[in-house]
């Protein structure tokens, strides 16, 4: 029996172990998340999951970057068990406390992609998918300012035909027709599209909405999103 050591393979091996995570780390996206409601959030993420946030309560979220088309949205009146199953009364994700589909309407979501064209990160607020609590977006590193809120009072002046227990509907879930969905492919701005935009202005208010509502910063920025800033 040989009690050698091949060190110098060794080493390599352990290198090209640790590599990737090496890899991972250096290159991850730091979301603050942060609650300041009067109220519990459950704050959700895909990819990342959940999270049950109390008044003042942060979770910082770590995501890789190239990472594309991504999510990031509050809950509210929820009730889980144990195992995470249970429901909430707006942006429920099937049941489940770690989400990993979409949230349901209606909902504010934070949209993200990161390093995409040009090296840069494009995110934006929308409100296609209707509105249940106020939102900010923004950047927290040097070099990066320009952020998005949406904060009007669009649940108190909710039209009736939208409302909904846990906020107000995006046109699309209650009518269900190409004006509203864009089926088409093609649609313009609405009664209800500008309803949102008067009230919040920096967000998406239909799903073609001018892309002035979509903001960038380099790669490697990292955010804040805050339920009731």
């Amino acid at each position: 029996m040989s009690f050698f050591c091949n060190c110098s393979n060794l080493s390599t091996s352990f290198f090209l172990l640790i590599l990737p995570i090496f890899f991972t780390f250096i290159h991850a996206t730091i979301f603050e998340i942060r609650n300041s409601c009067p109220y519990t959030v459950w704050a959700a993420a895909v990819p990342g999951g959940g999270r049950q946030l109390d008044q003042d309560q942060t979770w910082n979220l770590s995501v890789i970057s190239n990472t594309n088309q991504v999510r990031i949205w509050g809950r509210t009146k929820c009730s889980f068990d144990k195992a995470g199953k249970g429901n909430c009364e707006s942006g429920g994700c099937g049941g489940l406390l770690d989400c990993q589909d979409y949230g349901s309407p209606p909902n504010t979501m934070a949209e993200y992609s990161l390093n995409q064209f040009n090296k840069a990160d494009f995110f934006d607020i929308s409100v296609v998918h209707g509105f249940n609590i106020p939102m900010e977006f923004s950047p927290t590193s040097d070099g990066c300012r320009r952020g998005a809120n949406c904060t009007g009072d669009i649940n108190g002046s909710c039209p009736n035909e939208l409302r909904d227990p846990g906020g107000c509907n995006n046109p699309c879930t209650v009518f269900n027709n190409t004006q509203y969905c864009c089926y088409s492919g093609s649609c313009g701005p609405t009664t209800y599209s500008k309803f949102f935009k008067d009230r919040c202005p920096d967000a998406y208010s239909y799903p073609l909405d001018d892309s002035a509502v979509s903001f960038t910063c380099p790669a490697g920025t990292n955010y804040r999103v805050v339920f009731c800033p």
